[in-house]
């Protein structure tokens, strides 16, 4: 039996047991790391450098993108740390690091992806009031509001789950620190504190779901009203790929929070956690720029801008 105050590490859950397939888990995690990586670097990079993708909706994309880089480079790179050197050890302040950076990013990206249906609910119901409602101070106080509140959420979360006393050893039962697994640890009642505010968090997340789902149905009853084909073409792009991101967060956090603990196994919470956390920072930037021609066009911009580039600048080495 041990304290949280006597425990210096924890100890992560492992793929794979033998150093094979510990390897194959690393090289799987290192592609899907650097599709991310490419995918959303080439997103910021081009809607930083085009002027005619300063819009609100390609600025709260641009903070999305931030969040999905940072949220799997908070989780993933440990995990193959772990896979390559064959240990399972994380410090005891390297996990409450992820716990809150993880729970930050989450709140963040959930309270973007709700202003982000905000945003095309005025662009479509409301087009004429579009410049006024999303001003540039409007869209700064928004992410400001979005990124304070997840602040907010984290510290009060990772805070109320490292003053809970763990007395269940320190094996936890994921690739990397999350509150539910940590709270498994616990043996008094004090860890009732963290699950009510869980509680509050989910219920705040209801309404935003609400939000978002009241938001889309006025979107598409206005889409449905437009007459040509070509401008329901139009506003459908703009509002699938929001909707598809969406839908993929918001149904694998659900599970991973909300399930029966009857179905709970490791095995199960690990593929769910890798579904949540490790496949969507990299599938998001291919879900946003494949019906979206804008994006598309700035992101194919710049990547025959590098190479045009490395081809000027292996042409000058030559030389």
């Amino acid at each position: 039996m041990s304290n949280s105050s006597s425990i210096t590490q924890f100890l992560l859950l492992v793929f794979m047991d033998t150093q094979e397939l510990q390897l194959l888990h690393f090289w799987l995690f290192l592609a899907i790391y650097l599709a991310a990586l490419l995918g959303n670097t080439l997103i910021i990079t081009a809607i930083a450098c085009n002027h005619h993708l300063r819009t609100p909706m390609y600025f709260f994309l641009l903070n999305l993108s931030f969040i999905d880089l940072a949220s799997i480079s908070t989780t993933v790179p440990k995990s193959m740390a772990n896979s390559l050197w064959h240990t399972k050890a994380i410090s005891y302040a390297g996990c409450a690091a992820q716990v809150f950076l993880f729970a930050l990013l989450v709140a963040a990206e959930y309270s973007f992806l709700t202003v982000m249906a905000y945003d095309r609910y005025i662009a479509i119901c409301k087009p004429l009031h579009y410049g006024t409602l999303l001003s540039s101070r409007a869209c700064v106080h928004m992410a400001a509001a979005a990124w304070g509140s997840g602040f907010l959420n984290s510290l009060l979360h990772t805070a109320n789950t490292f003053s809970v006393p763990l007395c269940k050893g320190n094996v936890v039962d994921q690739f990397f620190c999350e509150i539910p697994q940590i709270l498994k640890l616990s043996c008094s009642d004090a860890y009732l504190r963290e699950v009510g505010l869980l509680v509050v968090s989910l219920l705040v997340a209801l309404g935003c779901f609400i939000f978002i789902m009241l938001s889309y149905v006025q979107i598409f009853r206005a889409v449905l009203r437009i007459p040509s084909q070509q401008g329901r073409h139009k506003a459908f792009s703009t509002c699938l790929p929001h909707l598809v991101v969406v839908s993929m967060f918001l149904i694998t956090a659900m599970f991973t929070y909300l399930k029966p603990p009857s179905i709970s196994s490791p095995s199960l919470d690990l593929v769910v956690a890798v579904l949540y956390s490790v496949v969507p920072p990299a599938l998001n930037p291919l879900i946003y720029s494949m019906r979206n021609q804008e994006l598309k066009d700035a992101v194919w911009k710049q990547i025959t801008g590098c190479f045009s580039e490395l081809i000027k600048y292996g042409i000058v080495v030559i030389i």
